[in-house]
């Protein structure tokens, strides 16, 4: 339900803070408008601050664990994008960087409390944020196949807070919410504003970024507002290659024409980014009021791909072995009548451009051809594309007679991502094939109808029974279109065994596109209420019905209790679900991973409906379903000590994941060309989404602040600390024993951020301490043995100073000690991970790769 959730304070015990966006259990600005009559001005302007550096990070009176983040302490870091910052500041949300990792590049996923990043639900200011379009083939493990919204075309500086609910929510929210509750609360100043220019770089002299952001408020008549954001980014690519061992056999052989490094490993360019968004309000009378915002977002990202060795690159220059297992070349027949007489049995040898056979009878031979001709040093594509994102909510707020309040909405939202690749070929079309492709693209579309109502009723509680109920109505779709004729089409040479479609990204084919939708309808009841002047109780219910798979109706209870002045407990029980999204059910897509066999290979990803897929066991596929348990304590001591910790444990079941690979048979691909899919040449292996395993993730959150007078200044001491433990329960066939590892030990088990920030004046002087567990990786997508990854410690500095009262300048570093994950020596009999990747460090390392970065800041404000 798209509504704001309760945040009760020490003051007004069981009010809804109407500043705060979103509730825990039911929405009441009835009850914040009457708190607002039988409280002390000061008290209102505390419920209104709630989240500001001065005020505890998690809410102290909620029945679940919330996280507020003020505006400042985004401010107060050096990461630029969204999903960099939130993981700084909420203890459980991690991500790590994708260096050549398909979509990921282009939308990295996140995750909250060990779930994947599709399974937090995510909200601008209470409304629900619709998906991405990039589905996350590669998302690490945790969230292969996961498609979530892409929350870094927010920018920081639209944001009065942000708040995040640590617990299961699907019974209030819907679809999704089984990790948790992200809600974005934009800035609704009706004057004033600021201007931030920012630039930073990497202590290795690359991945130079420039930030130019600004927001302003302007009032809307004499009763409503106007609150206008901007931002632009660009960034460099960084590199933290080495040579991969095959690359430099090349070079050591003669073949002077391969790059050094023949592959990149590092973050993709932000050839640019644009981010702008608007808020508006306006009060209709003295009980309605008429809101609406939106966004529009586009950001063009281009990164490194996997390098074609000129001797073996299948479909390209592999050409088979003979019976003496050496390698030869792939050999194709110009003629079109086969009349050419082409070799088919010129070994490569250490360097196939120095053998007199390649050189007489390929590459001085017109009827003849192989790719060594145009590419002599193989090739290394360059992949990205261009994310466009925007949305629009507007609606109105009131009170009707009788206490009842209303909140009706219309919320629009699109996402697109248009793919692109260069520096490759459709092997199939021989010489005559272009180099730079947009293989396709894939819009994600949602509309959403919410009506909401609240109500308080006096049942003799010690304090008023609230309940919220509503309705909501959603229409989704995802349309695929397909890309340019040449990277999909099928060549002359296709025949002869040389690829179809660009390679490491085929393009979408005319016959494959479409458009697919659904609709869904929800109903809810929440009621929440202090049924002693200690004891607060809260429960949900909520019943959806979708179009495409049937209906489910999920609950949840919470309690709160006062046990001490100082001390309380609370603890939630709750059931979830996600639905399968209809990217999941219904994409395609061919992309380059290393196969089961540790080599690089086309992997087509299919709907699990394709005959293809059902060929290899694919089935429709149904929601996740899930069973929450959260359990904590809060301790506000008088001398400004507040902690709070919580235990949650997350049983989810039929969870949604991409297969691992499936290599396909001669005979396979037989029936496969025998039904008409005339491209089934080219895969190696396929995948396709599967509800095929359970999994229990546990955890503990811990957070604490403290404030103190020191040094003629006031400093400010938090701790954000995480634990997660998950155990697969059950996996099918189709989930590797790597899968299982990766999902269970990829992340962190621990992981804690401890700050101190000191204000002296016009100084300001920030710390942190930042501890990743270890982790275990599975090296290139099962082609090398997991490899532990060693826990690191890495420390953020920064000082402020005031020149004026308006302006503000910062210097700073992110791992300003310049920490690097554990090098890639491993010996993988007699050569490294290192050599055979190309990837001095772990991809998947919490710390990222990149090593130290710095920056410098400056703020106007007006």
């Amino acid at each position: 339900m798209n509504t704001t959730l309760s945040l009760l304070t020490k003051n007004v015990r069981g009010v809804l803070a109407a500043s705060a966006a979103f509730s825990v259990m039911a929405t009441a600005p009835v009850f914040a408008q009457e708190a607002e009559k039988s409280v002390k001005a000061e008290d209102v302007e505390q419920i209104a601050v709630v989240g500001s550096r001065a005020a505890p990070r998690s809410v102290a009176d909620s029945a679940v664990p919330i996280d507020i983040i003020s505006d400042e302490e985004f401010k107060q870091q050096g990461a630029t994008d969204m999903v960099s910052m939130m993981q700084t500041v909420v203890p459980s949300f991690n991500v790590n960087d994708q260096p050549i990792n398909d979509a990921s590049t282009l939308v990295r996923p996140a995750n909250l409390r060990g779930m994947a990043s599709d399974h937090t639900l995510v909200l601008v200011n209470g409304k629900r944020r619709h998906r991405s379009a990039v589905i996350t083939f590669l998302g690490g493990g945790l969230s292969d196949g996961a498609q979530g919204p892409d929350i870094s075309v927010i920018p920081a500086a639209a944001l009065k807070q942000v708040e995040v609910l640590r617990d299961g929510a699907a019974a209030q929210y819907g679809s999704d919410a089984i990790a948790g509750v992200i809600n974005f609360v934009l800035n609704d100043a009706s004057e004033g504003g600021m201007f931030e220019a920012r630039y930073g770089s990497y202590y290795e002299g690359d991945g130079d970024m420039i930030q130019l952001s600004g927001n302003v408020g302007m009032p809307l008549s004499d009763k409503g507002f106007i609150n206008l954001s901007a931002e632009y980014r660009t960034a460099d690519d960084t590199s933290r290659s080495v040579q991969r061992a095959d690359a430099a056999g090349l070079i050591a052989a003669g073949n002077t024409y391969v790059a050094d490094p023949a592959q990149i490993w590092g973050s993709p360019e932000i050839k640019h980014d644009i981010k702008l968004f608007a808020n508006l309000g306006l009060e209709l009378s003295n009980t309605a009021e008429a809101y609406m915002f939106g966004n529009y977002a586009e950001r063009e990202v281009e990164g490194g791909f996997y390098f074609r060795n000129p001797h073996n690159r299948g479909g390209v220059n592999d050409g088979g072995t003979n019976e003496d297992g050496e390698q030869l070349l792939l050999v194709g027949d110009l003629t079109g009548d086969m009349s050419g007489n082409c070799p088919t049995d010129i070994v490569v040898g250490d360097n196939v451009l120095e053998n007199p056979r390649y050189i007489n009878e390929v590459l001085n031979n017109p009827d003849c051809f192989a790719f060594n001709e145009i590419l002599p040093g193989g090739f290394t594509p360059r992949f990205g594309g261009t994310v466009t994102d925007m949305s629009l909510v507007f609606g109105t707020k009131g009170e009707l007679d009788n206490d009842i309040t209303y909140d009706v909405s219309l919320n629009l939202g699109q996402n697109e991502v248009d793919f692109a690749i260069s520096n490759t070929i459709n092997p199939s079309m021989g010489p005559d094939t272009p180099f730079e492709f947009s293989p396709g693209r894939y819009t994600q579309s949602e509309q959403t109808l919410d009506i909401d109502f609240t109500k308080p009723f006096d049942v003799g509680f010690h304090e008023p029974l609230f309940v919220a109920t509503g309705f909501q109505y959603r229409n989704e779709s995802y349309e695929s279109f397909a890309g340019d004729t040449a990277s999909y089409e099928i060549g002359p040479l296709a025949t002869q065994g040389f690829g179809i479609g660009s390679n490491g990204f085929p393009g979408l084919a005319a016959n494959s596109q479409g458009r697919v939708s659904r609709n869904n309808i929800a109903f809810y009841i929440d009621a929440e209420a202090y049924i002693t002047e200690s004891f607060m109780l809260a429960g949900a219910l909520r019943y959806e019905d979708f179009s495409d798979f049937g209906d489910t109706t999920k609950g949840k209870i919470a309690f709160r209790w006062q046990a001490l002045d100082n001390i309380a407990f609370r603890g939630a029980f709750s059931t979830g679900f996600k639905a399968p999204t209809l990217g999941q059910s219904n994409v395609r897509n061919v992309t380059t991973a290393f196969g089961t066999g540790g080599q690089l290979i086309d992997r087509a990803t299919l709907p699990p409906t394709d005959p293809v897929s059902q060929l290899k066991g694919g089935e429709q596929l149904t929601p996740e379903e899930s069973k929450s348990i959260t359990f904590g304590v809060v301790a506000d001591f008088d001398n400004g000590l507040f902690i709070t910790a919580d235990y949650y444990n997350i049983e989810l079941t039929d969870r949604i994941s991409t297969a691992s690979g499936i290599a396909l048979t001669e005979e396979d691909i037989a029936t496969l060309l025998a039904q008409g899919i005339n491209d089934a040449s080219s895969f190696s292996e396929i995948s396709f989404f599967t509800n095929d395993f359970d999994t229990t993730t546990e955890g503990l959150d811990v957070v604490a602040n403290y404030a103190m007078e020191m040094m003629g200044g006031e400093t400010k001491f938090s701790l954000a600390y995480n634990w997660t433990s998950t155990e697969v329960d059950r996996a099918s066939d189709n989930i590797s024993d790597y899968r299982i590892r990766m999902l269970e030990d990829n992340l962190p088990a621990v992981r804690y951020s401890a700050t101190a920030n000191h204000t002296n004046g016009d100084w300001r002087f920030l710390a942190r301490l930042n501890y990743y567990g270890s982790i275990f990786e599975d090296h290139l997508d099962s082609a090398l043995p997991i490899e532990k990854i060693s826990s690191e410690i890495t420390v953020d500095l920064e000082v402020a100073y005031n020149v004026t009262e308006e302006f503000t300048v910062t210097v700073g570093a992110k791992n300003a000690f310049d920490e690097y994950p554990d090098e890639n020596n491993t010996d993988a009999g007699g050569i490294t991970y290192a050599e055979i990747a190309g990837s001095a460090y772990p991809t998947t390392s919490p710390i990222g790769i990149n090593g130290g970065f710095y920056y410098l800041r400056g703020v106007y404000t007006f």
